[in-house]
């Protein structure tokens, strides 16, 4: 009788220790996996987080090449490129002695102007003063002026550039039938055209003009 009550205590501490064994297994798989729970979402939200940053250096760089592409089409940043010069020089045979000084009619410039932006024309500058599209061209106390400079030095040079070196030949070729020539002349100015060239800078437009600030839209 003794025999069997010793061998059922050891059955059940056997059993006993089983069940220990198996609920500390558990016990650590279930920890094993919080712990790898917990990983995952931290690694999620470090990824969220470069997401994050990723994305507003992205839109700060998108605001700002469309701040320089704005700027750039707007005239305020210097622009290099193929294109043509045309000079502007007084007819002297035509001056004689007490005549009163020639000055070119805001008229005919505009003129001049509205060919060469029809023909192809991505930036012009009048005496090293950039053009755009607020410009003005008004006869003031006996001078013409570009947004209030006085064009009264000659020789002038008119600097237009193109997209590219194709569309300043096809300028080129445009000035040469075109008849703004007689419109000078009869101001009293000989023009010249110089064929096309590679490069040729405009300035930045240098004039008051204000960008109201942006900012990114969510």
């Amino acid at each position: 009788m003794l025999a069997i009550q010793i061998n059922s205590l050891k059955k059940e501490e056997t059993v006993e220790s089983q069940d220990t064994w198996e609920l500390r297994q558990k016990l650590t798989e279930a920890m094993k996996t919080e712990s790898n729970i917990l990983k995952e979402i931290q690694e999620v939200d470090e990824r969220l987080a470069q997401y994050e940053t990723k994305n507003a250096q992205s839109g700060r760089s998108i605001l700002q090449d469309t701040l320089n592409d704005l700027r750039l089409e707007a005239g305020l940043e210097e622009l290099e490129g193929p294109g043509i010069i045309i000079t502007v020089s007084k007819a002297d045979e035509f001056i004689n002695a007490g005549d009163s000084n020639p000055y070119i009619s805001p008229s005919v410039l505009r003129k001049l102007m509205n060919e060469l932006n029809r023909y192809g024309a991505k930036a012009i500058s009048i005496a090293d003063q950039r053009i755009i599209t607020y410009s003005t061209i008004r006869y003031i106390e006996g001078e013409t002026k570009v947004d209030g400079f006085p064009l009264k030095n000659f020789p002038m040079q008119i600097k237009v550039v193109t997209e590219d070196e194709e569309s300043a030949e096809k300028l080129y070729n445009y000035m040469q039938v075109s008849t703004i020539s007689d419109d000078f002349f009869i101001d009293r100015f000989n023009i010249s055209i110089s064929e096309p060239k590679q490069s040729i800078t405009i300035p930045a437009y240098n004039g008051d003009f204000h960008i109201k600030s942006m900012e990114i839209v969510n």
